[in-house]
């Protein structure tokens, strides 16, 4: 894993490049700010927007970038629901807090890699959350449980699970599974997936910590 948090965007007000394996991400966080759309405010909390996109060389074939393709939505729904259940919306009503997620490189794991992306770049943005959002993804291949995939494992058509966790309590904020699996054989790659997600809470703790310290150094607090 490789990670680095800070401000990759001047106007940006938080941002992250991460490298999950063979996979990168850049996010970019803006916010909150005031809503675009009034019809859309919400007086009680602020509104989570989520925009996912593929750069058109980020895979081996040359494409489109897949903005507005039902891929894309989907991931973008899932990211926008995942923080909806983290971020301390309440503390900012009338205003929206903009999550951009683009993908530079994908080699498997690209929905873990964007949520992890996004927890640092709220990080450096300075949202208030629950918690770290860390999050994994575990299959079977040819019989064997297996952590964190890489896109030939993927397309072995084998099972694909992905988890996100809040580390402290332990709790699931997503569980996505693309077919079916025997309950022994799906608690064990539970389990996996949950053990993964430490240890990536650990480099994102790490991550933070070393960030801090270096502001701290550069602008002369201590």
């Amino acid at each position: 894993y490789q990670r680095r948090v800070r401000g990759l965007f001047t106007k940006a007000d938080g941002s992250c490049y991460f490298q999950q394996g063979n996979s990168k991400v850049l996010v970019a966080v803006y916010g909150p700010r005031e809503v675009s759309m009034k019809s859309k405010a919400d007086h009680s909390k602020a509104i989570i927007n989520c925009e996912y996109t593929m750069a058109s060389f980020s895979t081996g074939e040359r494409k489109k970038p897949t903005k507005g393709t039902r891929r894309a939505m989907e991931v973008s729904l899932i990211i926008r629901q995942t923080f909806e259940n983290v971020i301390l919306t309440h503390l900012f009503p009338h205003s929206q807090i903009d999550i951009f997620v683009q993908v530079l490189q994908a080699d498997g794991g690209i929905r873990c890699a964007s949520v992890n992306a996004a927890t640092l770049a709220l990080i450096n943005a300075g949202i208030p959350m629950k918690d770290f959002v860390c999050s994994c993804a575990t299959g079977i291949v040819n019989g064997v449980p297996i952590l964190d995939l890489n896109y030939v494992e993927e397309s072995t058509g084998g099972t694909d699970v992905t988890v996100a966790v809040l580390p402290h309590s332990n709790e699931i904020v997503l569980l996505q599974m693309d077919s079916r699996l025997p309950v022994e054989m799906f608690e064990k790659v539970l389990q996996l997936a949950l053990e993964g997600c430490k240890t990536i809470h650990n480099f994102l703790v790490k991550e933070v910590d070393s960030h801090t310290s270096k502001l701290i150094l550069s602008r002369g607090i201590f």
